[in-house]
């Protein structure tokens, strides 16, 4: 689906205008829900100015007046100017069990770091300008992020937890995208190592999940002092948290102790759910990986993991309506690939119309694509919403995604820190 796109540019590829001018667009605000009419001039790579389009020609002419570079003028053809979208649960190195899974396994350091570069590079393509990487092998992670930042390679901007820990023989032990540690100290150290290679933040399991054989969604793997040293450890170095958990009961304990983000809650309470809004711990529902039948079929992923998934999908909607009921800030992410071809979308905007479909409606589901991941990365400063000041990583669909979440499936134009990656209007001879 993404391979056939056209790019005019990439970071580091070639010479990128240094303004440009969008017009013939409307402006989308997931904050304040609106749609406006309008321009937008971004010069050297970050937005400077938004809003009417004579007022935005103004400004970019009073700044070429004064010997700066008029822009290049760039019309999106009526098009819904939307914030890059962000993907909070990603894994580029993913292998689940199976035949697929099994292929990527056996890559070697080369392979591996080959494999993620093009995965980063599909999410880009498909309107994905941050992610949050929570598990991946053996610090590729930290290698592919630095040389996106660097624009050796295309990608979106990486956050990432490094290795996520682990017991012994706890849920994803069996790959190199995890560490195994044990007690308070063993955990401790866990987040220290982490913290030393670069990790942007931590990723804990704290109970099985879909993909352990061994294992069932509701096993508590932490002890309370264990998972005390790791929350209490990140933060003191200035790293949130956020674990993979299925049960209620654990993710109350976790919450308690101040953690920062809950990655699955297949199995909420009103209660649990109460107290993650009430501490501020947000939610990564992760919808469509109950939901994913052909995805797994593709992968040739067993029998036993599919009907472990599928049949946790109803309790999982009602966990996610529990969420939102209580007032939990919701997060878009996919675990599966976010770019993967998947009934007649991407990974991420399909699990962008589970969330809309299931009661949270489209904007507030944009909200959780953008917005809401800006602030807990702490990053809302520079990216999230369309405004001065920041960087222009801009997205063009052709339907309204206030009115209705998929129109995402239109995406037809991706923009990164000024420079265009995807133009579908673009022709390859």
């Amino acid at each position: 689906m993404t391979d056939d796109i056209a790019s005019t540019a990439f970071r580091g590829t070639g010479p990128s205008p240094t303004s440009v001018l969008l017009h013939s667009l409307s402006i989308v605000d997931a904050v304040a829900e609106t749609a406006t009419p309008g321009a937008v001039w971004v010069r050297d790579g970050v937005i400077a100015a938004v809003g009417a389009e004579d007022d935005v020609r103004r400004a970019a002419a009073v700044s070429a007046g004064t010997g700066a570079v008029a822009p290049v003028e760039v019309d999106l053809g009526g098009a819904y100017l939307a914030p890059g979208l962000m993907n909070m649960h990603t894994h580029f190195s993913l292998a689940l069990p199976g035949e697929r899974g099994a292929a990527v396994s056996a890559l070697d350091d080369a392979g591996i770091a080959l494999y993620m570069a093009d995965g980063a590079r599909r999410a880009l393509h498909s309107g994905i300008t941050t992610v949050r990487c929570v598990a991946e092998r053996d610090h590729v992670d930290f290698a592919l992020r630095d040389a996106i930042a660097r624009g050796l390679v295309p990608g979106p901007d990486i956050r990432t937890a490094g290795r996520a820990l682990v017991c012994t023989g706890g849920h994803g032990h069996e790959n190199g995208d995890t560490l195994e540690c044990d007690g308070a100290v063993g955990f401790a150290q866990g987040v220290r190592s982490q913290i030393k290679a670069g990790a942007d933040l931590i990723k804990v399991m704290i109970s099985g999940g879909i993909a352990g054989r061994h294992e069932g969604m509701d096993t508590p793997q932490l002890t309370r002092e264990e998972m005390s040293a790791v929350i209490s450890t990140a933060h003191a170095w200035g790293r949130k948290v956020t674990a993979h958990a299925g049960p209620a009961p654990i993710i109350a304990e976790a919450v308690a102790l101040g953690l920062d983000c809950v990655e699955h809650g297949y199995e909420l309470t009103p209660e649990v759910a109460a107290a993650m809004a009430a501490a501020g711990t947000a939610l990564v529902p992760t919808l469509v990986v109950t939901r994913c039948g052909s995805f797994f079929d593709e992968l040739g992923v067993p029998a036993w993991m599919q009907e472990r998934s599928l049949s946790a999908g109803p309790r999982h909607l009602e966990s996610f309506r529990m969420a939102m009921e209580a007032g939990v800030t919701i997060m878009v992410g996919s675990d599966m690939p976010p770019f993967w071809p998947f009934e007649g979308t991407t990974a991420i905007v399909r699990e962008m119309e589970h969330m809309s479909e299931n009661g949270l409606g489209a904007p507030a589901t944009l909200r959780a694509g953008t917005v809401n991941c800006a602030r807990w990365l702490g990053i809302d400063d520079a990216v999230g919403t369309i405004e001065v000041g920041k960087r222009a990583d801009l997205i063009a669909v052709d339907a309204d995604p206030l009115e209705d979440i998929s129109a995402l499936r239109t995406l037809r134009w991706v923009m990164q820190a000024g420079d265009v990656v995807r133009d579908d209007r673009l022709v390859i001879a």
